[in-house]
């Protein structure tokens, strides 16, 4: 029997959080190896563990997984979060990569210059409430089911409400004028494996503050 999936990352969200919300949403229990020294590093690298000499990396099944949104689908698939056919997929990836083009917006935001800070976060406040958003209430209006492809929970439902999280974290007024969206993410919280994943004491992470990406640039020299 195959032993839990383990997560090699630094302990913040960042470019793994969205891999912890998949596999809790999927009932997985994973474990976390963090990256605290440059040793740690060092040593996933001289042992051949990682393909692009970065991370996250994750240990599954018997392989060595990197790059995010590949090992994402990996998850998806085995855990049938990735839609009926090749038309389904079609769909959840699209939805997905509008999501993670938003959500690298908040990621950057976090190591912006204070003089760019200002216009940065106006950006991403007219890019969530004039592009993002809408498209999604867009998708949901269209067909009135519960899930955004094949009313059938998919990834994509899951990120989206990660997504939507990280957004009330960063203004909350920006969901108010999307209703079907405030529904989907109180569905999905609700569902036992997430909301088990949403109580305090969990493996989801608190937001990533500047002094967590200095401490991780000290071990990866990004």
């Amino acid at each position: 029997m195959a032993g839990k999936p383990v997560l090699h990352y630094f302990n913040l969200r960042a470019r793994v959080e969205s891999i912890r919300w998949l596999l809790a949403a999927a009932g997985v229990e994973f474990e976390e190896k963090f990256i605290e020294t440059p040793e740690d590093f060092e040593k996933l690298r001289n042992d051949g563990l990682l393909m692009f000499q970065q991370v996250p990396m994750v240990e599954m099944d018997g392989m060595n997984l990197v790059q995010s949104r590949a090992i994402l689908n990996y998850i998806a698939t085995k855990y049938n979060l990735y839609g009926k056919d090749v038309k389904e997929r079609l769909l959840i990836d699209m939805y997905t990569e509008g999501m993670a083009d938003l959500y690298e917006m908040f990621l950057q935001l976090i190591v912006t210059p204070p003089d760019q800070k200002d216009a940065k976060i106006a950006l991403i406040k007219d890019r969530t409430k004039n592009r993002y958003l809408p498209a999604f209430e867009k998708v949901l209006k269209s067909h009135g089911q519960d899930y955004l492809v094949g009313n059938k929970l998919s990834k994509a439902d899951i990120l989206l409400t990660e997504l939507l999280y990280t957004v009330e974290e960063f203004d909350a007024s920006l969901l108010a004028s999307f209703p079907l969206l405030q529904a989907l993410k109180a569905r999905i919280s609700n569902l036992p494996n997430v909301r088990k994943f949403l109580q305090p004491g969990s493996q989801r992470k608190p937001p990533t503050t500047e002094k967590m990406i200095e401490e991780a640039r000290k071990v990866f020299k990004f």
